[in-house]
């Protein structure tokens, strides 16, 4: 029967988090100011090649003896003082040294600019009304809404644009996340090579080597020159800085999983080390990625998870279990009678037939006394006891799980008995991503297997390496939350998209009155361990009951057997020598060769040959009658008293239900506006600008001379002064044009925000009559602000060029146009006879950061555009996604034709919305996303408008 399945993301209702700002709400709350927060480490780094006879000591550490020269020290000094004592061997990088035993970060404010909801755009499809706590919008009365960081709200999954430092720093700090995160898993970049570790298009993964390939993305860029201005050393500091902060945020039980290849692996082993201490190394995982590699030497198909727990003995761990091959090990079938074959005998076995091995009985810590087993006695080895007990040893028997070896006596194990092996850390199938959307993309198995091992449903989850999602997709998956990190548009881009028109099985709840946190029901799978035999004192009374019985029917048995006349047992060696050519099985031994006075109860034969007297054939089927229901009874038994491993990676699936993500927020680092601080200290490269005050110089230079490019002209300046202050820049006059203009530069290393356009558009009407804001990137809200019409004040986006400053990296640019107006998405709105509306994305001029040029680019050709229809100033909250001209939505339509019109879904990889109609806002947003993962946005008010 074909499903009917209904949608249902899981929700973490008993979980929260902070108030974060909305953006749209960024000017009119306060945030307060925060120290940077000081993070103190270990400058001696295991193994090395220096020793502490030759080590000045740390700065914190001379404080502390002074200290205690004059008061008690605390606890927490006292251990850090030992801590300095006994430090071990380190290894020397550039810069770590010089700087110092700390690093500092600045506890920046992290901004919501999107809720998003795969549910409610299903709710669209099904021209349902939508709800707003699918968003898990808290729906705040203003004066709450602006209390910034005062108080708990729902929980929603995040997905964060920013510098991982600063950002990790900010939950630990401004948000009390620390040591609350349950698993933290790092794909940093493997090399130095900046060409392979960063996506420039939204659609092409595979990246060539010229300047085309290079992403303009200045957040990525400073993120490169960050990593690997030192090469090698800057790497180390960039990883040991993070796994710091990674340590504050982990819980006690936490986990941390490094994924690196071999070119560095060893290097970030020992950072790790000094991080976490080498006490809490808990594996290293080696994973297949490839089947070959082009290598002079031997081939490397390899890269490695590097896992530290936060504290050892307390991790948290859930083992995985893979099913269990039978191979060779397991050579010999038991048939239902009792009967022992070899498997290469046969492929056809009758139901009921078990296979097994034998494992050795001795190697154990009890007692060494010899064990009498059919009337032949046996001792353990020299080096120790039996695996248990002579009781337990005399159940194993009595249970029929003992079996005689050449020279000892062998545990008989059921390959039924736990048919999976435990996970080790040798993950040898081919673990490799093939259907990328990134160019570094990891399988999502890989990042499972480490979740299920560490985690819990509703545990917090943090990757601070996004990249295309993939953590976030499997935490997902199976019910876990999340944050991940990444300083890429592109990347944000990608994850939200994968996220949105994602489909997972709907795993049922352990606990419905609790949801997701109580667990998912599990199936599972019985292990039968030796103990769970040998030590089952509920055996005793079924023996008890049923040998007599046995030992009845066997003498009953061994009475019929004196009644065989020689000539029978004369016929029955005639045919035991027929088959002497071949291979004589102990079925047939059993059957032919009959004892002359009794069979011992290991010697009963399995069936009965016609020549046997027709009494002798009955007293045989009687006793194996017997017996099978004395094994049965046992079996059970032994089944019933052992334990039920959960295999956590298998849990039992509703076909009634299908689930889409839950909802998240898209939000980012809001960075400082640019001012005169000539006390900044210079911490960038020589061709970088090294503070605020260098790079607006910089800035005012370069437009003194390239002047701004309009959509056909280009003007030139008459007049352009510096003007010293914290709003705006830059003033002056076009050519042939008396109207004052003033210039604002956003941050070299960050978007114009929206703060800083309501900042300066306060101010600027007083004195300006038209206002240039010029930057790298632009907050969608942002560009709505200074695409919308202002009294007095004509307003333009100016895109800088990123060339300015990537001269370093670049083998050529383009000095001529370094500063071009760019423009508002092409969007309509058209009013219907019913009173709905429907809105057109026509396409938008994007901005090519390569040749520095504007591109008409067709909607068909957009990465993604969304609408919000009822747009609250606050937070973008589309109802409708739109992925022109790709398949996103084609599983979903899929498996939910039968609740969702297909046409409807089909909307969505178009470029006309749906019919809505007018909010209680009146007014919607359209935000358009081009390839390269910039955010255009325009705002439309709708009222009575007719179109």
């Amino acid at each position: 029967m074909a499903r009917n399945p209904r949608t249902q993301p899981y929700q973490h209702e008993t979980e929260t988090r902070t108030n974060n700002p909305s953006v749209g709400l960024s000017v009119d709350g306060d945030i307060a100011e925060m120290p940077q927060t000081t993070y103190y480490y270990n400058p001696h780094l295991q193994p090395s090649l220096r020793s502490a006879d030759t080590d000045p000591v740390p700065s914190h550490v001379k404080s502390l003896l002074s200290k205690a020269q004059q008061e008690p020290l605390t606890t927490e000094e006292t251990q850090q003082l030992a801590d300095a004592l006994h430090a071990q061997p380190w290894l020397e990088w550039a810069n770590k040294r010089e700087g110092g035993d700390f690093f500092t970060v600045d506890p920046v404010p992290l901004f919501i600019h999107e809720r998003l909801s795969a549910q409610a755009i299903l709710e669209t499809a099904k021209r349902n009304d939508i709800q707003r706590d699918l968003f898990a919008d808290p729906q705040q009365k203003y004066r709450d809404a602006v209390r910034f960081y005062e108080h708990e709200v729902p929980w929603s999954n995040r997905l964060i644009l920013g510098d991982s430092l600063q950002v990790m720093d900010s939950l630990a700090n401004r948000e009390g996340l620390a040591g609350q995160v349950q698993m933290i898993y790092v794909d940093p970049p493997y090399g130095i090579n900046f060409r392979s570790n960063f996506q420039p298009d939204v659609f092409r993964t595979k990246i060539g080597d010229g300047d085309k390939d290079l992403t303009r993305e200045m957040e990525q860029v400073k993120a490169y020159r960050d990593t690997w201005k030192l090469g090698i050393h800057s790497y180390l500091s960039y990883l040991r800085n993070r796994f710091v902060l990674a340590r504050e945020l982990l819980l006690d039980s936490g986990s941390i999983f490094v994924q690196i290849s071999d070119d560095n692996a060893h290097r970030v082993r020992c950072l790790l080390d000094e991080v976490f201490g080498p006490e809490n190394f808990v594996a290293e995982i080696v994973f297949r990625t490839r089947t070959t590699s082009k290598s002079k030497y031997l081939t490397v198909v390899n890269d490695f998870i590097l896992w530290y727990a936060k504290d050892r003995e307390q991790l948290k761990f859930r083992r995985l279990f893979v099913e269990k091959e039978m191979g060779a090990r397991f050579s010999k079938a038991e048939l239902p009678t009792g009967e022992i074959i070899s498997t290469s005998r046969t492929d056809d076995f009758p139901e009921g037939t078990k296979f097994f091995t034998h494992d050795d009985l001795r190697g154990g810590a009890s007692p060494n006394q010899p064990f009498t087993f059919r009337n032949k006695k046996y001792n353990p080895t020299s080096r120790g006891g039996w695996r248990c007990t002579l009781d337990g040893l005399s159940r194993l028997e009595k249970a029929e799980r003992l079996i005689p070896q050449r020279s000892n006596i062998g545990y008989k194990y059921y390959f039924s008995d736990f048919p999976y092996s435990e996970s080790d850390n040798l993950w040898n199938e081919l673990l490799y991503e093939q259907d990328k959307s990134y160019v570094v993309q990891t399988n999502a198995t890989v990042i499972q297997r480490c979740m299920l091992m560490s985690t819990d449903p509703g545990d917090l989850i943090l990757d601070p390496t996004c990249g295309s999602g993939t953590t976030a997709y499997v935490a997902e998956q199976w019910g876990r939350r999340w944050i991940t990190i990444d300083t890429s548009r592109i990347a944000i881009t990608i994850a939200r998209n994968r996220l949105l028109s994602a489909t997972y099985d709907y795993y049922k709840l352990k606990d419905k009155s609790v949801g997701i946190a109580g667990g998912l029901l599990l199936e599972t799978s019985q292990h039968i361990k030796l103990s769970d035999i040998a030590n089952n004192v509920a055996l005793d009374p079924i023996f008890a009951k049923h040998d007599p019985i046995l030992a009845e029917k066997l003498m009953m048995l061994n009475g019929e057997l004196r009644h065989v006349t020689p000539e029978i047992r004369q016929k029955l060696q005639q045919k035991l020598a027929a088959k002497k050519s071949r291979e004589i099985t102990d079925t047939e031994r059993r059957r032919w060769n009959l004892p002359e006075t009794a069979w011992e109860e290991w010697e009963v034969p399995f069936d009965t040959d016609q020549a046997w007297p027709e009494a002798l054939q009955a007293a045989l089927i009687a006793y194996r009658e017997a017996w099978r229901v004395k094994m049965d009874e046992v079996n059970t038994c032994i089944t019933e008293s052992t334990i039920q491993e959960d295999l956590v990676d298998r849990p039992i699936i509703d076909k009634n239900l299908l689930r889409v993500s839950g909802p998240f927020t898209i939000e980012s680092v809001q960075p400082p506006a640019q001012s005169l601080d000539t006390e900044a200290i210079p911490v960038t490269l020589d061709r970088e600008p090294a503070n605020a005050a260098a790079y607006l110089e910089q800035m005012y230079s370069l437009l003194k001379t390239s002047g701004i490019d309009f959509e056909n002209e280009k003007k030139n300046f008459s007049r352009l002064n510096r003007i010293e202050g914290d709003i705006f820049h830059v003033e002056g006059q076009f050519e042939d044009d008396d109207r004052e203009v003033g210039i604002v530069f956003g941050p070299q290393h960050g978007p114009v925000t929206a703060l800083q356009v309501e900042d300066c558009l306060r101010e600027a009407r007083r004195i300006y009559n038209v206002l240039l804001f010029a930057g790298f990137h632009f907050e969608a809200e942002a560009q709505a602000i200074i695409q919308d019409e202002h009294r007095h004040l004509q307003t333009h986006l100016t895109q800088i060029a990123p060339d300015v400053v990537m001269r370093d990296l670049l083998r050529q640019t383009d000095s001529d146009r370094l500063f071009t107006v760019i423009g508002a998405p092409r969007t309509e709105v058209k009013r219907a006879e019913d009173g709905q509306f429907r809105v057109r994305m026509e396409g938008i001029d994007a901005y090519n950061p390569v040749d520095n040029t504007i591109e008409p680019t067709e909607a068909s050709q957009v990465a993604a555009w969304f609408l919000d229809a009822d747009y609250d100033g606050r937070t973008f909250c589309p109802t409708q996604s739109f992925f022109p001209n790709r398949n996103a939505w084609q599983n979903i339509a899929r498996s939910l034709r039968e609740v969702i019109d297909e046409e409807n879904l089909a909307a969505f990889s178009g470029t006309e919305s749906l019919p809505f109609t007018v909010g209680k806002h009146n007014r919607i947003a359209v935000k358009v996303i081009d390839r390269r993962g910039n955010e255009l946005m325009c705002i439309h008010k709708l009222g009575d408008r007719d179109g």
